[in-house]
């Protein structure tokens, strides 16, 4: 599990300097074994333990999220809306109103919360929701399994999370070809508190979170892929100027397919879609210019990027627009306008259904560039990395049975500050490292944080939009990739000075520890679990968290 290969990656980057360029008559039997190392440095050690490893991490991470999972015994924060929603989807196909006081209702074990209309009044119950379907379906399958409770509409989260958790460590591996890297990363991600906070509550970020990370870990597998195609071709076939075409490539689709998914759960996946579109084409660039070829980008413009478009402009588009099919199936959906369109024939049933889904975006889209009403948790961006005012996601109603006479029991949506402070620090020293050495992974991680971040900064000058801490989820596994890349750094590889390792392994595990250390004192406070209020006290460590 040394970091035996993590410099070798280092040296590859979209821009790496090219092999010499190839006569295109030249013909085949080159010589590829240096430029198959070049282009796709071997995986590490025993492939065994790249997946023992990972999965070790993942079953403590998993432990950590499912454990107690039904505390609180209450909806908490937006539950109130997505335990609903998704009840309503798995029963109705959309989204309904529901009565007042429906959540004390469901948490009484009964699902009567459901306001009746007429059928010829139908749009009187559809319920106006500003969020994609997608993430509340998949809540909605734990409430099918499990029943309308805390544990069923937490148990989508919860899984997601745990699954997150294991894509991280394997994506870290692939990136440093370093195993040890691979599980710190993993451990990293179980033990952040606002990724733990996410993963045992119903809110829809866990799971955009999970899309994305997913998305881009296809394309990390995608460029080794492709790099593996493009030496097998410069091995066995002729040389041109622009290269081969690379097809299909399924990983490149199933990113399509995740990024799409990530839009269908909130629109703010489409900054990312946008950022990894670009990337993989200027990874697609890189790996032909790496082998010598007289017009890359040529080669980037008429054969990668018709397959790009298609794999992550298409299959995204699809994907979204299935995610709503409940709505265009049936006629209970917000908008939907089914008696009319029904009346006047086919054709036009289906333009008028096109026109009214459209309508409907137009209105929610006006509802997030105008969202501004005042929220005592609500944060600006520049805050977020400082975790400056994270929300309160539960506070109980005078709880008792703490053994003293003012208890309190309290979920705090905040990050494990130690990681958060440590990430701010390798990012500042990832910026320095890709301007120094134009690192492809370095380049990756700081564009995924640039689009998970920056755009916010818009809506908060510009609109002076409500927001809040738990929007910067999705950005929580890149920083913990920089945090990862600058500890590969700091060990070094198996050829560097056994002083340099050894004092590199020291901050790093001393890194680690002070983590755990963070989160477990955290953890009452995370987990909603019953102190006293002098406890709970000490762990808001800034007057701001309270």
């Amino acid at each position: 599990m040394a970091v035996t290969d993590y410099q070798n990656q280092a040296s590859e980057h979209p821009w790496e300097p090219s092999a010499p360029a190839h006569d295109p008559a030249s013909g085949a039997g080159h010589e590829s074994g240096s430029m198959r190392n070049r282009l796709v440095p071997a995986m590490p050690g025993n492939p065994r333990w790249g997946w023992i490893g990972p999965l070790i991490v993942t079953l403590f991470g998993g432990f950590l999220r499912f454990f107690n999972l039904a505390t609180p015994d209450s909806v908490v924060f937006d539950e109130t809306y997505y335990a609903k929603d998704a009840l309503s989807l798995i029963e109705f196909g959309v989204e309904r109103t529901a009565v007042d006081g429906a959540d004390k209702t469901l948490i009484a074990g009964s699902t009567d919360i459901w306001k009746q209309c007429a059928a010829d009044q139908a749009q009187d119950c559809a319920a106006y929701v500003v969020h994609p379907p997608l993430g509340k379906w998949m809540i909605g399958l734990g409430e099918w399994i499990f029943g309308a409770n805390p544990f069923g509409w937490r148990f989508a989260a919860a899984v997601v999370g745990t699954l997150g958790i294991l894509i991280l460590a394997r994506t870290a591996r692939r990136m440093t070809r370093s195993t040890l890297l691979g599980c710190l990363a993993g451990f990293l991600l179980a033990i952040e508190g606002l990724h733990f906070v996410l993963s045992r509550f119903a809110l829809l970020d866990g799971f955009l979170t999970f899309w994305v990370l997913a998305g881009f870990a296809c394309l990390v597998v995608d460029r080794d892929k492709t790099r593996e195609r493009l030496a097998d071709w410069y091995e066995r076939s002729p040389l041109n100027d622009v290269g081969p075409s690379l097809g299909l490539r399924p990983w490149r689709l199933a990113a399509g397919l995740c990024l799409g998914a990530a839009c269908a759960t909130k629109w703010s996946g489409i900054y990312f879609l946008i950022g990894f579109a670009v990337l993989s084409l200027m990874w697609d660039a890189g790996a032909r210019r790496a082998v010598g070829l007289r017009k890359p980008y040529l080669g980037t413009m008429t054969l990668d990027l018709p397959t790009g478009l298609a794999a992550l402009g298409l299959l995204p588009a699809v994907t979204y627009v299935a995610s709503w099919i409940g709505w265009f199936a049936t006629p209970l959906g917000y908008g939907r306008n089914w008696a009319q369109a029904t009346a006047n024939g086919p054709v036009f049933f289906v333009v008028d259904s096109v026109r009214s889904w459209f309508s409907y975006h137009f209105m929610v889209l006006g509802f997030h560039t105008t969202l501004e009403a005042k929220h005592p948790y609500q944060s600006e961006p520049w805050q977020w990395p400082l975790l400056q005012r994270p929300v309160a996601f539960y506070w109980g109603d005078k709880p008792t049975g703490c053994g003293a006479t003012e208890c309190a029991q309290a979920v705090l949506g905040t990050g494990t500050p130690v990681i958060w402070y440590g990430a701010l620090v390798a990012i500042i020293a990832t910026i320095a490292y890709y301007v120094a050495t134009r690192d492809w992974r370095a380049g990756a991680v700081l564009l995924a944080l640039a689009v998970g971040w920056l755009p916010w900064f818009y809506f908060a000058l510009a609109d002076n939009r409500t927001m809040f801490q738990f929007y910067a989820l999705p950005m929580v596994p890149f920083m913990i990739l920089a945090l990862v890349l600058m500890a590969g750094l700091l060990i070094g590889t198996a050829g560097a000075s056994q002083r340099r390792r050894f004092n590199g392994a020291i901050v790093v595990g001393a890194f680690t520890l002070l983590a755990l250390i963070n989160f477990w004192w955290l953890y009452p406070v995370l987990a909603g679990e019953l102190v006293t209020h002098a406890e709970w006290h000490r762990r808001m460590l800034f007057d701001s968290w309270i």
